[in-house]
């Protein structure tokens, strides 16, 4: 088998506005959209994203452990933009931090079951050769 996509949950009332938020703010681009999912990728890449509404009113309480990951020279910056952009349109969102190289975006009303992660590249490489 080989890895074709993650998929993550997002509130019904934000679904729209997280996804114009990944193709706005990250250049995603939207493969194909159902009544309840949309597949999204990021040119360039082969593994895609899946979001899937959800009206489920409780969320993970470790869901900060449960990431949509992304790699960026600066990390905590790139979070912020995105943060911006969330509260700019309605989507209240904060980041938080793992470590000085790992930083979190959470959008509580928006993400069930995950956050957005950023982290210093440095932070995948692997001693491992494939």
């Amino acid at each position: 088998m080989q890895l074709n996509h993650f998929a993550n949950r997002v509130d019904s009332r934000y679904f729209e506005t997280v996804v114009e938020m990944l193709k706005v703010k990250l250049n995603f681009i939207e493969l194909r959209r159902g009544r309840l999912a949309i597949h999204m990728r990021q040119p360039g890449f082969n593994i895609d994203l899946q979001f899937t509404r959800s009206d489920t009113a409780n969320r993970d309480g470790d869901k900060k452990y449960s990431q949509v990951s992304f790699l960026s020279d600066d990390p905590r910056a790139a979070l912020e933009d995105l943060a911006l952009w969330a509260n700019a349109n309605g989507l209240p969102a904060t980041v938080g931090s793992y470590s000085d190289k790992e930083f979190y975006l959470d959008a509580p009303d928006a993400f069930v079951d995950f956050v957005i992660e950023a982290m210093t590249p440095d932070c995948a490489e692997y001693d491992v050769n494939p």
